[in-house]
C-alpha cells in the first residue's frame, strides 16, 4: 500500500513538473524531466533502470489523459501538461480568483470585505446571487481588453507561481524588437491592460512589461531574481504602477455639481479636507488632500470638465488648463 501511495506521489509531481504551454520542440522529453525529477527517482542508483520508470509513469500520465505527447511517433517523444479549461489551469484560475477579490476589495465597503471573501472562497456556496442579481461595473468608460498572445498570459502566471525567469519577445512602443530574460515580480491589471512587473537580465531596476506587446514567452527552469524592497503595494499606492516617480502632490481645487457630491461621498485621500466656498462663489466646496502626481489624476481631473477648478499645485493647474484650452479651440 505504501508503494502504491509512493507511486501515486510520483505521478502527481512528474506531472507538475510538464508544463501547460510552451513551442512544441521546447516541451520536455524523458531525459530532460528526468534531470529535473531527479529526487523522484533517486532509490534506483541504475541510470537506464531510471530511465525505464521515468518513461513508465511518462506512459502512464498519457494514459490518464493528464498529459499529452506533442510529437506523436516522435523521437524523442516530448510532453506537455493537459488542460481542459480555466478548472485544470491552476495559474488561471489563482488569478481569476484574484481579480475577483481585487475587484471587491476596490468596490465594498470598508470592513466587509473579510467576510464577503471568506464566503466567495466556498464554491459551494449558493446564496441565491447570480450574474442577473449582483454585478460590478466600472463608472468610467469600458475599453475591451488589449490583446493578448495565447499562451502568454499562462506563462506569465506560472513564472510568478513557481518563482521562474521568463524568455519573452518584446515589441515596444517605437516597434523595437528585443528578447530579453526577465524576472517577474508582480502582475498588475490597470483597466483593459495587463502589466508585468519585472527585472530584465542582470539588470537591477524594476521595468513594467504589457503583456500585449510579448510577441512570445517560454518559461524556464532557473529560478527568477528577486527585487531588493520591491512591494507592489507601494508601488501602487506611489502612482508608478501609473509611470509616475512617486511624488506627492498637496491637491487643492474647486468643486461644484456631482464632482462635489461625489468628493462628498467618496474622498480623493485618507486626508482629505472639505472647506464650503464662499457665498456668491461659482463653486460649491474647496477640497485639499495629498495624492500621486500621476496620469490618472489628470486624466481624471480633465474627465470633471467644468465641475472642477485646480488651484494647486500651480504646475498642475497649468498643465489643466493647457490641456482644455487645446480641446477648446478642436470643437471651437
Amino acid at each position: 500500500m505504501a508503494a502504491y501511495k509512493d507511486r501515486i506521489d510520483r505521478l502527481d509531481q512528474l506531472a507538475e513538473l510538464i508544463p501547460l504551454y510552451g513551442k512544441d520542440d521546447e516541451c520536455p522529453d524523458a531525459g530532460r524531466l528526468l534531470e529535473r525529477a531527479a529526487p523522484l527517482y533517486a532509490d534506483n542508483a541504475n541510470q537506464a533502470a531510471q530511465r525505464r520508470t521515468i518513461q513508465r509513469d511518462l506512459g502512464e500520465l498519457v494514459k490518464s489523459g493528464r498529459i499529452e505527447t506533442v510529437n506523436p511517433g516522435g523521437k524523442p517523444l516530448r510532453y506537455r501538461r493537459r488542460k481542459d479549461g480555466l478548472e485544470s489551469d491552476p495559474y488561471l484560475w489563482d488569478y481569476a480568483r484574484t481579480t475577483i477579490r481585487n475587484i471587491v476589495q476596490a468596490e465594498s465597503p470598508p470592513g466587509q470585505l473579510d467576510a464577503i471573501w471568506k464566503r466567495l472562497l466556498h464554491t459551494e456556496c449558493d446564496v441565491g446571487l447570480d450574474e442577473q442579481k449582483l454585478r460590478i461595473v466600472s463608472d468610467s468608460q469600458r475599453l475591451q481588453p488589449a490583446a493578448i498572445r495565447d499562451g502568454v498570459l499562462a506563462d506569465v502566471l506560472e513564472a510568478l507561481a513557481r518563482e521562474k525567469t521568463l524568455k519573452i519577445g518584446y515589441r515596444d512602443s517605437a516597434g523595437k524588437l528585443t528578447q530579453p530574460l526577465i524576472h517577474p515580480q508582480a502582475l498588475l491589471q490597470r483597466g483593459p491592460r495587463l502589466y508585468l512587473f519585472a527585472l530584465k537580465n542582470d539588470e537591477t531596476q524594476v521595468r513594467m512589461y504589457a503583456l500585449h506587446r510579448i510577441t512570445s514567452s517560454t518559461v524556464s527552469d532557473e529560478a527568477a531574481r528577486r527585487a531588493e524592497s520591491f512591494d507592489l503595494d507601494r508601488e501602487i499606492n506611489s502612482g508608478n504602477a501609473d509611470f509616475a516617480d512617486g511624488t506627492l502632490i498637496e491637491l487643492v481645487l474647486r468643486a461644484r455639481g456631482y464632482v462635489a457630491n461625489l468628493l462628498l461621498e467618496c474622498a480623493l485621500s485618507a486626508d482629505q479636507r472639505i472647506e464650503d466656498e464662499d457665498e456668491g462663489s461659482p463653486f460649491e466646496i474647496r477640497v485639499a488632500a495629498t495624492v500621486p502626481a500621476t496620469g490618472q489624476l489628470l486624466r481624471w481631473l480633465l474627465g470633471c470638465g467644468d465641475k472642477v477648478e485646480v488651484l494647486e499645485p500651480q504646475k498642475l493647474r497649468m498643465v489643466v488648463a493647457a490641456q482644455t484650452g487645446k480641446a477648446a479651440r478642436l470643437y471651437g
